[in-house]
């Protein structure tokens, strides 16, 4: 499958605003949605179409306080079983081993796992599900990725922890939704920790802060000022308990080296701010530190550029083509101003959309009725 950014088009400068007629009509309207997940909400719905997979129903809260919303996102019931939320029967199958076999104590949303589409726990396994299959692939894709650091991958573990409720580490949950386990180009084992976001805003919801934490902070010597209030935030507080247990790994004796690294969209600007202030409240290491655990930041893009570098270019245009193909819903949007039609626009220059006279950015859409498709 070719797409337009891996044939090497000006991608979007940010995600595109879509109208709230557009996301009623198709049935994917949610109110606390952010710029990026109501565009993400829609792409997933317009990929569920194309396969035809039934949609189903989502519920929020529980007990007493529980609402049942229809929601194209999500699977139907039937879908979920039957593993559609994935992107090919191989990815299914690593999934349902990967349950079976969890970590103790690992918790897995299996609701979520196999009716969101919106989820990012899907995407871990149709990002990493190829790799973990052929650790070659692996091998390729990461040595691109992170060549200081990765000559090959000798494994791949989802949902992972180095120390699930122990008190040597931050005596919690906190769990990295995968990592790898690798050789570097020194000769040395050491450990890639990944945490992969998709939709999420970085608002929460937060661990319960606990005295270990502090401690953790102060001890790890990875902070500038570890008792920040700001590593403490909604925004930033996963990836500062994450920082500290990727620290406390080899500090004791888990792994003699480690990398901690978020994957997220490009377009995801909430997350990819949140990454940049963690970033300036670590302390900068010399590389010679190999036992400090370094940061980085990687876009779902690229990883998925690399995918198809070595090769695997189907499975890497069907990712891009779910979860990146914003410029799909650019398109629908833009239709809704008939006078656009035959523009062509280059999306990648957002001053070009702002020469569009008022009028015809704001004309109604003609169109009206639920999409056939819509009802979960």
């Amino acid at each position: 499958m070719q797409t337009t950014a891996l044939a090497g088009i000006t991608p979007l400068q940010r995600v595109p605003l879509i109208p709230e007629h557009i996301v009623r009509r198709h049935n994917v309207h949610f109110e606390i949605d952010t710029r990026f997940r109501r565009a993400a909400r829609l792409l997933q719905y317009l990929w569920l179409t194309d396969h035809g997979i039934p949609t189903g129903i989502h519920v929020q809260g529980t007990g007493d306080d529980a609402v049942t919303m229809d929601i194209g996102s999500c699977l139907s019931a039937e879908a979920a079983e039957a593993g559609k939320n994935f992107l090919s029967p191989a990815i299914h199958g690593l999934v349902r081993h990967e349950l079976v076999m969890r970590e103790e104590g690992a918790m897995i949303d299996e609701d979520r796992l196999f009716r969101n589409a919106l989820s990012s726990m899907p995407l871990v396994f149709n990002l990493f599900g190829p790799m973990a299959i052929d650790l070659r692939l692996a091998t390729a894709v990461f040595r691109s990725l992170l060549p200081d650091f990765v000559s090959t991958v000798e494994g791949i573990s989802f949902e992972h922890s180095p120390g699930r409720y122990q008190d040597r580490f931050l005596g919690d949950g906190t769990a990295f939704d995968l990592a790898l386990s690798v050789i570097t180009p020194d000769g040395e084992e050491g450990t890639v920790f990944v945490e992969v976001k998709y939709s999420e805003d970085m608002t929460g919801p937060a661990a319960r802060l606990r005295p270990r934490y502090d401690e953790a902070s102060r001890q790890v010597g990875l902070f500038k000022d570890p008792d920040s209030q700001l590593l403490r935030s909604l925004a930033l507080e996963q990836l500062w308990r994450e920082g500290m247990v990727s620290q406390l790994a080899v500090e004791n004796g888990i792994t003699p080296r480690a990398l901690f690294i978020t994957v997220a969209p490009r377009l995801n600007r909430r997350v990819n701010a949140a990454c940049r202030v963690y970033r300036n409240e670590l302390i900068e290491f010399d590389e010679k530190q190999s036992n400090r655990v370094g940061f980085q930041s990687l876009e779902l893009e690229t990883v998925i550029k690399e995918l198809a570098k070595t090769g695997a270019s189907e499975i890497a245009g069907k990712l891009w083509a779910r979860y990146c193909d914003f410029e799909r819903v650019y398109r629908l949007a833009l239709d809704e101003f008939p006078d656009t039609a035959s523009l062509n626009i280059n999306t990648g220059n957002a001053s070009q959309v702002a020469k569009l006279p008022a009028s015809r950015q704001r004309r109604p859409s003609k169109t009206s009725g639920p999409s056939s498709n819509a009802n979960k």
